[in-house]
């Protein structure tokens, strides 16, 4: 039996102009301060997404998602952002399975922009 295994991946797209700017305001040492915790801010809302959604607490996912749009407008995190909306949009809908389905999509997304934006880091304009 032929068993086909899905790996999604996701695009992601990160406004290099948003973080530039950052750097520009804020100077290199407060602008990786406010990085850095953006993104382990943006790590941790992730995992509790996952938990929240597992615990069935929508109302819960939905701030925490909100909070996830928020921070990553901040930093030029722009298809995770995306992503977060649509997450809330469904669960205003009351859709669970579009709310499942986005939610998982925004965890992918995510990951991948964090990286994006990591890697970004290494090297600002």
């Amino acid at each position: 039996m032929l068993v086909l295994q899905m790996k999604p991946m996701e695009n992601v797209c990160v406004d290099q102009t948003r973080l530039n700017a950052l750097y520009r305001q804020l100077g290199e040492a407060d602008a990786e301060d406010i990085l850095c915790r953006a993104l382990e801010d943006i790590a941790l809302r992730l995992s509790h997404c996952s938990d929240l959604y597992h615990d069935k607490k929508l109302v819960e996912l939905r701030k925490n998602t909100r909070t996830l749009i928020a921070v990553g407008d901040q930093i030029g995190m722009l298809a995770m952002t995306r992503v977060a909306t649509d997450v809330v949009t469904c669960i205003d809908r009351g859709d669970s399975i579009a709310t499942a389905a986005t939610l998982s999509r925004l965890l992918r997304v995510g990951e991948r922009s964090l990286c994006a934006v990591w890697h970004s880091d290494e090297n600002p304009s």
